[in-house]
């Protein structure tokens, strides 16, 4: 009995180191689960981390960028001459040598968009007959606009639409048109006969633009009650004359010089810098006189033709 309970009481203090020694493998065992979960967990923050700062990388860069407004190039002229003033004394005494050096101004709201001016000369022969002459100028000015584009272009368009009214008169025989040079940037001469109960008169219409600006020069002659009827080659080199006269002016009165050689284009050259204005157009509502920006109502309302609508002759009268 005594060895049983001596073996017995050997026996019973190895189960409890058994049991112990079982804790701590199970202890050991748990220390690596817990240094992987530890990992798992900081792989995870380093992830969003990342992630987090991608996203911030992402936004900083798409951020919009601001657009310019947009622009065009300004007009280059800024200014129109009186129309009644464009041709000299001598240039007048020769068209319309009845008429003094004194025209008649058309109606112009604004007369920095929009101008005219016309003569009318009677030179009268009694029992002969008499010789009628008519002569008119017209100027349109054109600003730039942001919506509607650059003031030479404009004028170009108004350049080419002034020819086509001019070919386009009702009732007009024996239609031409020529382009012209030494005329500014573009010129366009139309000629005609027109037919009236006054007598046969020979109509020209020279159309010129210089940069922004449009000028239609109209000249007509007649015969009346048994004179002859005037030659028309010879109307017609007066009116291209009398154009060229006109466009110089034009460039003049906006610090520009215009070489008017026999043949080729015409140059212009700068003579200050204030003749190219380099601000950008402003109200769209207002005329075209000043730093405006569009052009003026009178320009708009002008019709088919710049042409005064006073002083005119019968031939004229059907042209416009």
């Amino acid at each position: 009995m005594q060895r049983a309970a001596d073996r017995d009481a050997r026996r019973d203090p190895r189960a409890p180191r058994g049991k112990r020694l079982t804790r701590a493998l199970v202890g050991a065992t748990a220390v690596p689960v817990v240094l992987l979960a530890a990992g798992c967990s900081s792989g995870s923050d380093d992830s969003g981390a990342d992630s987090g700062g991608g996203k911030n990388a992402g936004a900083s860069s798409a951020s919009p960028s601001v657009s310019a407004s947009p622009t065009v190039q300004a007009a280059a002229y800024r200014k129109l001459p009186g129309a009644c003033a464009v041709l000299s004394k001598k240039s007048l005494s020769s068209l319309v040598p009845k008429a003094g050096t004194s025209g008649k101004e058309g109606k112009s709201n604004d007369t920095q968009a929009r101008t005219s001016c016309s003569w009318s000369s009677l030179d009268d022969n009694g029992v002969k007959g008499s010789q009628f002459r008519w002569l008119s100028v017209s100027l349109l000015r054109f600003e730039s606009d942001v919506t509607r584009g650059e003031g030479d272009k404009l004028a170009e368009a108004y350049y080419q639409k002034q020819i086509g009214d001019a070919q386009s008169v009702e009732g007009a025989k024996n239609a031409k048109a020529q382009p012209l040079t030494g005329t500014g940037d573009q010129a366009t001469a139309v000629g005609y006969d027109l037919k009236k109960k006054e007598g046969a008169f020979k109509q020209q219409t020279v159309v010129a633009r210089v940069e922004n600006v449009v000028v239609t020069l109209d000249y007509n002659g007649a015969g009346l009650a048994g004179e002859k009827t005037p030659d028309a080659d010879a109307l017609a080199k007066s009116a291209q004359k009398a154009a060229k006269e006109v466009v110089a002016a034009v460039a003049s009165a906006n610090g520009d010089t215009v070489d008017q050689p026999a043949e080729g284009p015409s140059k212009s050259a700068t003579a200050s810098p204030s003749a190219k204005p380099s601000t950008s157009p402003s109200d769209a509502k207002s005329s075209k006189s000043g730093a405006s920006a569009k052009p003026s109502e009178s320009a708009k309302s002008s019709g088919s033709s710049g042409s005064s609508e006073s002083a005119k002759s019968p031939a004229a009268d059907d042209k416009n």
